[in-house]
């Protein structure tokens, strides 16, 4: 501020009063701006944020997909005709809680297996088989330390916003949902847990749609793959029921495809792919051999797919990405091809050499 433009003003110490009205005005002048500036984002889709987004994705009915529970399966060894009640509260491992949600009664081998579903939504209730199942409340005539018998999945955390705002600007770009190839793999990526879908239209026959899925974040202990049964929706009778991942994504495609068409939910069949890495020199270390893993993965994850080939310049991009002094693939040596349609290459195991 200059003292020239107020009259009666000299020269202005460094605490004067008009030195201090000068800072808040100019800090109130910035905040309007930045107020204004996040308005200004939350006009479109590509910016917006938090409700705003979710209000652009509601006008093309894309909803932001809510964390779900796992369920699974846990049996405990039992007296014979021993009751276990719904409702009952069982501790998995040091994950959590799950509740049953069946009652079970034991049968004439000593065992009781029951359905449970975990107690809080979130990818970390897709606990393994075989992991520790403990009665949190023990019941005379049961064993009160089980396992699961049935792995634990379905759990999913609430949609990433990122990914969420990549679906809804699908949404604007694409007409309305009638069928098309494209339509089966946005239904499916709408499912929580979802991240990655593909769609073979006619891969089982006339008038069949394949949907294969991935659930890389849920499912990671299983390096993504459904965990599950191949098969259809359970009300379709024209084929056998999936089961597990692959059932959850039938029956939600069911209610939103074509009348006619047998909609057939699969996971890919894994292809690992085996890499010889030299030439690495003194970088040949556990953390080079960490960022090069990590590298293909992600360069696998994107350009992979069931019956899709990758070619040697996906793993160099990745690979020169690291910005490595100097290093070799010594294989694979040429493009790697899917051996079927339903085979989908994946990283396999890696081998350092000097």
């Amino acid at each position: 501020m200059q003292s020239a433009n107020l009259p009666g003003a000299t020269n202005i110490t460094r605490f004067s009063v008009l030195g201090v009205f000068a800072k808040v005005w100019a800090g109130m002048a910035h905040l309007h701006d930045a107020y204004l500036d996040w308005i200004a984002k939350q006009g479109v889709p590509w910016t917006a944020t938090g409700e705003n987004l979710e209000g652009w994705g509601n006008l093309k009915g894309v909803t932001r997909k809510a964390a779900s529970p796992a369920s699974g399966a846990v049996t405990f060894q039992a007296v014979a005709n021993t009751a276990l009640p719904i409702g009952s509260e069982i501790s998995l491992g040091n994950v959590g809680t799950a509740i049953t949600t069946e009652a079970a009664t034991a049968d004439g081998t000593g065992q009781i297996t029951l359905p449970v579903r975990f107690s809080t939504p979130g990818a970390n209730g897709n606990v393994p088989l075989g992991t520790v199942a403990t009665l949190t409340n023990p019941i005379i005539g049961v064993q009160s330390s089980g396992l699961v018998s049935t792995a634990f999945t379905g759990g999913a955390d609430l949609e990433d916003e990122e990914a969420f705002r990549a679906r809804i600007l699908t949404a604007y770009q694409t007409a309305g949902k009638n069928g098309r190839a494209q339509d089966y793999v946005d239904w499916a990526l709408a499912i929580p847990g979802v991240t990655r879908a593909w769609v073979n239209p006619d891969g089982f026959g006339i008038g069949s749609v394949v949907v294969y899925v991935m659930l890389d974040n849920a499912n990671a202990a299983q390096g993504g793959f459904p965990i599950g049964k191949d098969g259809s929706a359970t009300a379709e009778k024209r084929y056998h029921t999936a089961s597990g991942d692959q059932l959850t994504v039938a029956n939600a495609i069911n209610d939103l495809r074509p009348v006619t068409a047998l909609v057939i939910v699969c996971a890919p069949i894994a292809q690992p792919i085996d890499f010889i890495i030299s030439g690495l020199g003194d970088d040949n270390t556990a953390t080079t051999q960490a960022a090069i893993s990590n590298a293909l993965n992600d360069a696998f994850r994107r350009a992979s797919g069931p019956g899709a080939t990758v070619y040697p310049s996906t793993w160099n991009g990745a690979l020169d990405a690291l910005n490595l002094p100097q290093y070799s693939v010594q294989s694979p040596s040429g493009p790697v091809i899917a051996e079927t349609v339903g085979r989908m290459p994946i990283l396999g195991k890696i081998s350092f050499r000097n």
